[in-house]
């Protein structure tokens, strides 16, 4: 199997945040997988509504904590943001409904995807507080993934 990319940026301010979050969601396509892990306070949701606004959502962005997920309709893009940290296991996903929102069409958001036990996708996020702000380390998790991790260095 090949080695995976991976790459870490020092995240300063929200500024920051939203400028890694937009280009990841100007990269992001239909059947995309997102993972974001991470303390609570370590910018997950914050990150989650850069990447929207970077696919072309407009207006603020909810956090799903209570609601467990958020569907974002865009043009020819569908984003689905799942907060899952209230969730004891797998078994859950398939009481809201988790599989009728793999259709082709829709790019996932998973912030806490490790309650649900959900570990395939294309980007692993950790992101970490640091005496200078935040810290994302984005690893590729598959081919896609590593088209999505270079387009970030153009």
């Amino acid at each position: 199997m090949p080695e995976r990319l991976s790459l870490a940026r020092s995240l300063a301010d929200l500024a920051a945040t939203a400028d890694l979050g937009k280009r990841l969601g100007q990269a992001l396509k239909a059947g995309d997988r997102i993972l974001l892990h991470g303390p609570l306070g370590a910018g997950k949701t914050a990150l989650a509504a850069a990447i929207l606004a970077g696919c072309g959502h407009t207006g603020g962005a909810k956090s799903p904590t209570y609601t467990l997920v958020e569907e974002y309709p865009l043009t020819g893009l569908r984003v689905v943001h799942a907060d899952l940290y209230r969730l004891k296991d797998g078994a859950e996903l398939e009481a809201i409904g988790w599989r009728d929102y793999d259709d082709g069409r829709t790019a996932f958001l998973v912030e806490w995807p490790e309650r649900a036990g959900l570990a395939s996708g294309d980007i692993d996020v950790s992101l970490r507080l640091t005496d200078h702000g935040r810290e994302a380390r984005l690893r590729s998790l598959s081919p896609r993934g590593d088209e999505i991790l270079k387009s970030l260095d153009r």
